[in-house]
């Protein structure tokens, strides 16, 4: 298991003018923070000394680097001067600065720190690029409840980033026909997010499924069974399910990677005679190791940012029906899917209702999950353009009768894009002017301010949302 990242503090006040220890600022930020890693798995390192000038700032950051932290959160104790600031901001190590509220509001200032917190963001545009490189400010007592919420969503960002550096995906069988807009840099995506691609013929894994022992494939065949019921699922059908995903899980393992893309179509319907959405459902919900369908590395690269910060995978989805009458979305896929996200009524193992369809009598080819999603919250997102950009929005998933396709589904309405209320044309709009790549991972819950700060400290651009309007406007198009 990796070593968990380290977070840095560095104390900073004009010792001897100003008072944190009277106050005891110290001591409760160091509390705070220490608590708020420790929930988030994350290590804590103060640097020792107080930062008063250039010189201390300096040894600071050498102790931090020492550290191999990830991020420095600079605490202006009280006031601090200007060099510390230049000196901290320009390193360029990602970072944050806090400042402390007033013990008193009467008499002779105690602290004097919001005018530095104030002064350091104005002295870093002068030294570092906050585009490029950006700084999260914060302002509040250790025992503020938003101010623990702000930085908790830094925190878990940046454990996220460190969590996806060296990652790799195992790409099977290419990019699926036709499907140029999930084409992707990996020389951006390794830049980016410092995610590995390796490529495998598809003949790889179809090799490896017939070399299986049959007893093995029995076993498998036998806990997929037990996790879900089997309806109208030829039994031949069953035993390709089960080696498909132990075929998957073994080249996943041998080749160390933590997601795979594969093209499930149309290679694999005319060797073995199969679909691995069933087997894609099975490594997702048992192993946590994201299948992307259709050889999607970004959709792969973003189901391991949904375990990042969730401990588990999402659901690949497309957009697949948008009622325009009532609102709501039906957010559909016909490959695999968590077995964890579905309502009440469970899942079930079914034929693909797709395949072959245009044949009469044609026997069934292929296995998926099918299932609606729980009603609730969820987050529906994307890594996109090979890491350059971000997409984020929050929707609530609800009942609907008809359930929609079968498959893996879920109906959502009550939209907002990045933090802004959208209606369902809106999303649409969205979606169409920045020409997203049809794929997307949902996740339940509410992750959204989380997921943008994760992606402002990897530098990606947010995709925010596009109004709908009677009228075309080029502006939109991002």
């Amino acid at each position: 298991m990796p070593a968990a990242p380290t977070i840095s503090l560095i104390r900073a006040n004009l010792t001897g003018r100003y008072f944190p220890e009277r106050h005891g600022v110290w001591g409760a930020v160091e509390g705070a923070l220490g608590d708020l890693c420790d929930r988030l798995g994350l290590r804590l390192h103060v640097a020792d000394g107080i930062a008063e000038d250039a010189r201390t700032a300096r040894l600071a950051l050498d102790r931090a680097r020492a550290a191999d932290a990830r991020f420095v959160l600079l605490v202006h104790g009280g006031f601090t001067m200007g060099d510390v600031a230049r000196e901290i901001a320009a390193a360029g190590l990602p970072m944050g600065v806090w400042s402390v509220p007033e013990p008193v509001r009467t008499g002779d200032v105690q602290l004097n720190n919001f005018v530095s917190l104030n002064m350091t963001l104005s002295i870093a545009r002068t030294v570092r690029d906050l585009r490029r490189a950006p700084i999260r400010w914060y302002h509040g007592a250790p025992d503020s409840a938003e101010l623990l919420r702000r930085l908790e969503t830094t925190l878990r960002a940046i454990a996220a980033l460190d969590r996806l550096a060296g990652a790799s995906i195992g790409l099977v069988g290419g990019l699926a026909p036709t499907f140029y807009n999930m084409a992707v840099s990996e020389a951006d995506l390794r830049a980016r997010l410092g995610i590995e691609v390796a490529a495998h013929e598809m003949a790889e894994l179809t090799g490896r499924m017939a070399a299986l022992d049959p007893g093995r494939i029995a076993a498998e065949r036998g806990r997929i069974e037990t996790a879900a019921a089997v309806r109208d699922v030829p039994g031949a059908q069953m035993d390709l399910t089960a080696s498909c995903a132990l075929a998957l899980r073994d080249l996943a393992e041998a080749g160390g990677y933590d997601a795979l893309a594969v093209s499930d179509w149309p290679a694999l319907q005319a060797d073995p005679g199969m679909h691995p959405g069933a087997a894609f459902s099975w490594l997702e919900e048992t192993d946590g190791l994201a299948c992307a369908s259709e050889g999607d590395v970004m959709g792969a690269a973003t189901q391991l940012l949904a375990r990042a910060v969730s401990g588990r995978v999402g659901c690949l989805l497309d957009m697949t029906d948008p009622d325009l009458e009532t609102g709501r979305l039906l957010m559909w896929h016909g490959g695999g899917g968590p077995l964890y996200m579905a309502d009440d009524a469970g899942a079930a193992w079914i034929s693909h209702p797709m395949i072959g369809r245009e044949v009469p009598d044609a026997p069934p080819i292929g296995t998926i999950a099918d299932f609606t999603f729980r009603p609730g919250p969820h987050t529906i997102f994307r890594i996109a353009r090979s890491a350059t950009t971000f997409f984020a929005m929050q929707a609530e998933v609800a009942a609907q009768d008809p359930s929609g396709f079968d498959g893996c589904r879920g109906w959502m309405e009550s939209f907002d894009i990045a933090g802004e209320a959208a209606t369902l044309t809106d999303v649409v709009a969205t979606v169409m002017a920045h020409g997203l790549e049809h794929h997307f991972v949902a996740l339940p819950g509410r992750h959204t301010d989380m997921l943008m700060e994760f992606a402002g400290w990897a530098g990606m651009d947010p995709l925010g949302l596009v109004p709908d309007r009677p009228h075309l406007r080029r502006e939109d198009f991002s």
